[in-house]
């Protein structure tokens, strides 16, 4: 069944930081295995079976699995590697795809009360592409509610927990797509990011995730939040295996007229480059007040190791970071208010019982269907684009929007990439911030400034605080360029060890 979730008894929760987490399987081993028949690709996704038996109870991680697709497409990759044909990139390779993206015959929910049971007759670009590289798709992630959320606890059906330690968040809104790779309940995973939906569950989860460059991944399958922000992105344990999933979902789509038609890189081969030579840029804005200080100390550290591998370090500044927050919840919310209106109650997903006319049908299902954060950020959009405030809020915001993307290209004349923490604090107690919309908009303060401008982005793991949470360094670099952002990345990684 698609919608198959096992239903065990989790271990037990006492101790905080837990077992969670397992060195994962790299996308080069998997396929030297399935290649030589010491792994079966059907006997590699039962085991990912039976570890999501065994702890999605506790995580919360999946919502829905695809069993039945799952072993076919495993199948096939065995009778292939039987006949000793060449067998594409990802064969055999088991992935997980967040539930903002549309998978034919699974669930699509978003998270969402308002989808459930909704059964899409269709594939996402993103999720055909996967498929046809030979990955096998295990199920669908939670998420935070129509991927708006910095933690994964507006997810209408519970809260992700870290795999690192339970009572913390996993990021969001990608959380289950993060929590899926570092407990290794998946080898790869696709998330979205709008404003740091990528990389920062990343960072928390202490994995690799990818901002594409907006019109680099087609966007045709994925249930909209802002459509100038929303960008659909892999996540791995590694920043090799990130590159080689980025190069198979990128490229033109005729569904997508946002898409672009560049031609797509082998970002696995710019990932084995040399940094030697490459300028990184450091912007003081990105270090100033707020910034945890084991996360400082981590980042510098990290670009310490960008400076004894050969690269040249040099200082910078984006003043118009201080407005990126305020800008970002202005343009996203309105799109928000836009894009969601579609969902009345009408055409499909919840509807209210009992509503006497069609007006208290609308109110009554868009009420009972969507989540608090939703309602909210629906009701600041729709304020934003009101007659007499307009000019005021959303075009004001547009105007720094191009101010901000015009401040990151001249910085770029001068640098190849830029460095900077992905969040200003580690992964925060479940309910910490729930209380506190505002607190939690202002943790996005390094995340959506790259979202506002289009450009591209990696976040890497670089190392940890005190207490074991993970910390993520961000590596930017401008529109189309993110071979060079994982040559820096995988720098990084390698002088963690």
């Amino acid at each position: 069944m698609a919608n198959e979730i096992h239903q065990k008894t989790a271990r037990s929760l006492d101790k905080v930081t837990t077992d969670y987490v397992q060195k994962p399987k790299s996308l080069s081993e998997l396929h030297a295995g399935i290649i030589s028949g010491k792994t079966k690709a059907t006997e590699l996704a039962n085991s990912y079976y039976e570890r999501i038996a065994e702890i999605n109870p506790a995580l919360n991680v999946y919502l829905s699995l695809t069993r039945e697709r799952a072993l076919e497409t495993a199948g096939r990759i065995d009778e292939l590697a039987a006949k000793g044909d060449v067998l594409p990139v990802l064969a055999g390779v088991p992935v997980g795809i967040k539930d903002v993206l549309v998978a034919k015959g699974a669930p699509a929910t978003a998270g969402s009360k308002m989808l459930s049971g909704y059964h899409p007759p269709y594939d996402a670009t993103s999720v055909a592409k996967l498929e046809a590289a030979g990955a096998v798709i295990l199920g669908k992630l939670n998420c935070d509610e129509f991927a708006m959320g910095s933690s994964n606890e507006n997810s209408a059906y519970g809260p992700v927990k870290n795999p690192v330690n339970v009572e913390r968040v996993p990021g969001g809104s990608s959380g289950g797509s993060a929590a899926a790779v570092a407990a290794d309940m998946a080898v790869a995973t696709l998330g979205t990011d709008t404003g740091g939906s990528i990389r920062q569950p990343a960072s928390f989860c202490g994995v690799g995730g990818v901002l594409p460059t907006y019109g680099r991944v087609s966007r045709y399958g994925l249930i909209a939040f802002a459509s100038s922000l929303d960008r659909v992105g892999p996540f791995a344990a590694n920043v090799r295996d990130a590159a080689t999933l980025l190069s198979v979902i990128a490229g033109y789509d005729t569904q997508d007229a946002t898409s672009s038609r560049r031609p797509v890189d082998d970002y696995a081969a710019e990932s084995d480059k040399s940094v030697k030579g490459l300028r990184v840029g450091v912007p003081a804005e990105y270090f100033g007040e707020g910034l945890d200080p084991e996360i400082r100390e981590s980042i510098e550290r990290g670009i310490d190791h960008l400076r004894a591998a050969g690269a040249e370090i040099k200082q910078v500044s984006l003043p118009t970071t201080q407005y990126a927050v305020p800008t970002y919840y202005l343009v996203a919310t309105a799109e928000a208010s836009a894009n969601l209106a579609r969902f009345d109650g009408v055409r499909y997903g919840y509807r209210a019982e009992g509503a006497e006319t069609l007006a208290a049908m609308y109110s009554r299902s868009r009420d009972e269907g969507f989540g608090a954060e939703v309602k909210r950020r629906i009701m600041l959009g729709t304020y934003a684009l009101s007659a007499g405030y307009y000019d005021a809020y959303y075009r004001k915001a547009q105007q720094v929007r191009r101010l901000l993307a015009e401040e990151f290209l001249t910085v770029f004349g001068e640098v190849d990439v830029i460095a900077t923490p992905t969040s200003p604090i580690p992964p925060f107690k479940l309910g910490e911030k729930t209380d506190d919309p505002l607190a939690m908009y202002l943790a996005d303060i390094y995340t959506v400034t790259a979202s506002l401008a289009g450009i591209c982005g990696v976040t890497v793991p670089s190392g940890a605080t005190q207490s074991g949470l993970p910390i993520g360094m961000q590596i930017l670099a401008s529109h189309f360029n993110e071979g060079t952002a994982f040559r820096a990345a995988r720098a990084v990684e390698a002088a963690q060890g």
